[in-house]
């Protein structure tokens, strides 16, 4: 089963590398990992997708507490969550009919087109990884050029937090 773990740690050098580290000597695997300060400097939140039963998940947890970097984390796969990713992708646009495709396609999924060149769009679309997959998708692979996602984010939704 996939999950969801965010992670509020110091913001100090080395604590990625600790977190990546403990992953990699248990031999588990990070399909997704974001990183950035919090609105506390001294604080970093990260995001990080895994997949696995529930005692691999909870055996990843309890091995993520005992590090000293992390302040606090929780699964927010297990209650209500919001999550996004971010995906650029640039497209070919050569003629005038590919073009029009294209803001036809970015329009039903939301998105924008963020640069124009003669031959090519670049898209800014956000949602979950199954929308920015629907995309994809959408297009002739043919007229994909290039892709970067930004892995997924997340935050729980309602009263619940992670904060100190």
């Amino acid at each position: 089963m996939r999950h969801i773990i965010s992670l509020l740690m110091e913001n100090e050098a080395g604590a990625l590398s600790r977190v990546a580290g403990l992953f990699s000597a248990r031999g588990y695997n990070i399909e997704s990992l974001t990183v950035a300060p919090t609105e506390d400097p001294t604080m970093s939140r990260m995001t990080l997708v895994t997949t696995g039963s529930e005692d691999i998940v909870e055996q990843i947890t309890k091995q993520l507490n005992k590090l000293v970097d992390i302040v606090k984390l929780a699964d927010i796969t297990e209650g209500e969550h919001i999550e996004r990713e971010l995906m650029l992708i640039k497209v070919m646009a050569s003629n005038a009919e590919q073009r029009e495709e294209v803001k036809r396609m970015t329009d039903i999924f939301r998105g924008r087109v963020i640069d124009v060149k003669d031959a090519n769009f670049t898209i800014e679309i956000t949602g979950d990884g199954n929308k920015l997959d629907a995309f994809i998708d959408a297009l002739q692979h043919s007229d994909i050029i290039e892709t970067v996602r930004s892995g997924t984010t997340g935050i729980s939704r309602g009263a619940k937090c992670l904060h100190i």
